[in-house]
């Protein structure tokens, strides 16, 4: 059976204009691998409610799991949970189990739990919660579609919360090996090697180091018996540089 599928969809202006640097994509890529799914698209959205309705449709359907990061906030351009909700076709308002996290939480903090940092509680029906053990505003997930703050730290978190709940697959395994040539110099060798390994997944990465040129191959599969094989015949490749 082969691994199961994800995609993320990373949502805020904040990272099309360059001022907020995604690490969320980087740490999902590598929580997934180890669960046996497989990152197969990343989107990056404005805070637009069409577009991320449009973004969420077309990954939910493409894909098993859906991961979205941003926009779940107090403020006026937190507008995802909408945009979600209407993708869905579900009603969305502020649920009495997530208005009671948020309550409990600025009790304890002694803020105030006003009207925008109540949108936090809006959540869309049918959506199981996502818990958030850093700064209790909830996450949720909606059929495949798990939508989670931006804030790395918290992001983190809720991914942690989430993964032991989806069915992974076989663990994603890799491996490496530096070629000291050109990759136009190996890549008939490297095609021919793919075409022999049909189940593995084959990478090329040119480099410059100390003014040598050279090429990072790296082999991925579930197979280690067949990576090992790959890793043999690379080696010889990386004999003959």
């Amino acid at each position: 059976m082969p691994n199961p599928t994800a995609a993320m969809l990373v949502i805020g202006d904040e990272i099309l204009s360059g001022r907020t640097r995604d690490t969320n994509t980087h740490h999902l890529a590598n929580a997934l691998t180890a669960r046996g799914i497989r990152l197969r698209e990343v989107r990056v959205v404005a805070d637009d409610h069409d577009a991320i309705v449009l973004a969420v449709n077309a990954l939910r359907a493409g894909y098993d799991q859906v991961f979205t990061s941003g926009g779940i906030g107090p403020t006026h351009d937190d507008i995802t949970a909408d945009a979600v909700a209407a993708a869905f076709g579900a009603p969305i308002g502020v649920r009495e189990d997530a208005h009671q996290i948020l309550r409990d939480h600025y009790q304890r903090t002694g803020l105030e739990l006003n009207e925008m940092r109540l949108r936090m509680a809006r959540i869309p029906e049918g959506a199981t919660l996502i818990d958030n053990p850093i700064s209790a505003a909830p996450g949720f997930t909606l059929g495949n579609v798990h939508v989670m703050a931006g804030v790395p730290a918290i992001f983190e978190a809720m991914v942690a919360g989430v993964l032991p709940l989806l069915t992974g697959g076989d663990p994603l395994l890799s491996q490496m090996i530096d070629v000291h040539r050109g990759e136009g110099e190996i890549a008939r060798p490297l095609a021919d090697l793919a075409a022999r390994f049909p189940a593995l997944s084959f990478g090329s990465y040119p480099y410059q180091r100390n003014g040598a040129y050279g090429t990072q191959l790296v082999v991925r599969g579930t197979d280690a018996g067949q990576l090992d094989a790959a890793m043999v015949e690379l080696a010889k490749l990386a004999a003959h540089s």
